[in-house]
């Protein structure tokens, strides 16, 4: 895993070992990044299940005002914290250890980008967008990003599914707030 674009380009970021945590593949991210282009630059940006922090941390090296990293798990995060380290400038980034329900509830801030990379197994991802449309902490002209193993076929109130890419087995979701 490392970073793909901007200030801190082909910086190595520390992962997990073994097969349990699933990060996003260099390739999609590459793509992801693509798709995002000009929207993050000066975003605010919430990496809500953040695991090692791989699309805040890529974010944060392309010039995001500000990253809100989530997880519950304590390993995730001094996963992390290890990556935050090797930052040398002066970025903006929230470091919470919530549940994503605990995270979204307590938040009082819009983002302009959030990514959710749920575990697949689990229908995490469709409630954090539920409560994403809910207490409205989508930005005006904000992106939801979903990564995730299938085609996403539910409707959220107060969001709508934009585009969907199919990345060999991984499917990213892309939502904005209904016009």
């Amino acid at each position: 895993m490392r970073i793909i674009s901007g200030r801190y380009k082909g910086l190595k970021l520390n992962g997990f070992k073994g097969e349990e945590v699933r990060p996003t593949a260099d390739r999609v991210k590459e793509s992801l990044f693509n798709i995002l282009n000009t929207k993050v630059l000066n975003a605010k940006v919430c990496d809500l299940f953040c695991g090692s922090g791989n699309l805040g941390l890529e974010c944060l090296s392309r010039g995001a005002s500000a990253v809100y990293f989530n997880d519950l798990s304590k390993d995730s995060l001094a996963i992390l914290s290890g990556n935050l380290k090797k930052l040398k400038g002066q970025e903006q980034y929230f470091v919470s250890n919530l549940s994503y329900e605990s995270f979204l509830y307590s938040c009082n801030t819009q983002f302009d980008l959030i990514f959710i990379d749920a575990p697949y197994k689990c229908d995490y991802g469709e409630r954090a967008l539920k409560i994403i449309a809910e207490r409205n902490l989508l930005a005006l002209n904000g992106i939801v990003v979903y990564e995730r193993d299938r085609s996403f076929e539910y409707k959220i109130s107060d969001l709508t599914l934009y585009d969907e890419r199919k990345y060999g087995k991984t499917y990213l979701s892309f939502f904005k707030q209904v016009d």
